[in-house]
């Protein structure tokens, strides 16, 4: 893709905790018009933090980023943190309301009700508290939250851990529908299938850097097997899997 294409840009990115030691170190990627880009990396590897980092909620030791080629633009960009609780005592309307507000949208009942439908989530829920929604209720609302501002980019940390199959799926089912609409998505995962599914391109995060930049076929023929989580385990640790 040619760098009119280019959404977001980041060079050399390095960031971390009080000055410490780095989590990760100059990092470099491009994230297209259109794509959806997978984060895939160990537990504690540093995932969370650049997704902060890139969101303006960390500050980067070193690196620069760019989003539709200015620095410093966050307006684009809609966000659905792993651990997403949002007020109980609003009702799924009100959140939703709340949430469009924050980027000067507004949004009507009814316009809501028809998205909520599409992903099997009651529209009579809506209008009660989130204090008596499941996980995956929780979930669908955050994740309808985030589409609905219509941010050219979505950025979405875990958004299908602790679901079960069928809330996956639909979560799955509003990623690619927004991909539809011509927007990007930058999401991690511990689901290795889901990102070999969603995908356009992942990169692997380890040790500070990324261990892998391609698409999920490329991925899986580098780590040589058709397994992801295989293929996965060979490009982190090498010389384990080849002992």
């Amino acid at each position: 893709m040619s760098d009119s294409n280019t959404l977001i840009s980041v060079k050399n990115l390095s960031a971390g905790y009080d000055n410490k030691k780095p989590v990760f170190k100059d990092l470099t990627f491009n994230i297209h018009e259109n794509e959806v880009f997978g984060l895939i990396g160990l537990n504690g590897i540093g995932k969370t933090t650049l997704l902060k980092t890139i969101l303006g909620l960390r500050e980067p030791f070193s690196g620069t980023m760019t989003v539709e080629g200015e620095k410093g633009k966050k307006s684009n960009i809609s966000y659905l943190p792993e651990r997403f609780d949002p007020p109980w005592f609003l009702s799924g309307y009100e959140f939703i309301k709340f949430s469009l507000s924050l980027y000067k949208k507004t949004i009507s009942y009814e316009e809501v009700a028809d998205v909520a439908k599409q992903v099997s989530l009651n529209p009579d829920f809506l209008k009660k508290k989130v204090q008596s929604y499941s996980k995956g209720m929780r979930q669908k609302l955050g994740l309808l939250a985030t589409v609905l501002t219509k941010c050219p980019l979505l950025i979405l940390d875990e958004p299908m851990s602790g679901l079960d199959p069928k809330a996956r799926f639909e979560i799955k089912s509003i990623i690619l529908e927004a991909k539809k609409e011509r927007r990007s998505v930058f999401m991690s995962s511990h689901i290795l299938s889901d990102m070999a599914e969603l995908c356009d391109r992942v990169a692997i995060l380890h040790d500070g850097r990324f261990v892998f930049v391609g698409t999920p076929k490329e991925m899986s023929e580098a780590g040589g097997s058709k397994n992801m989580e295989e293929s996965f385990l060979h490009l982190i640790e090498p010389d384990k899997q080849a002992a």
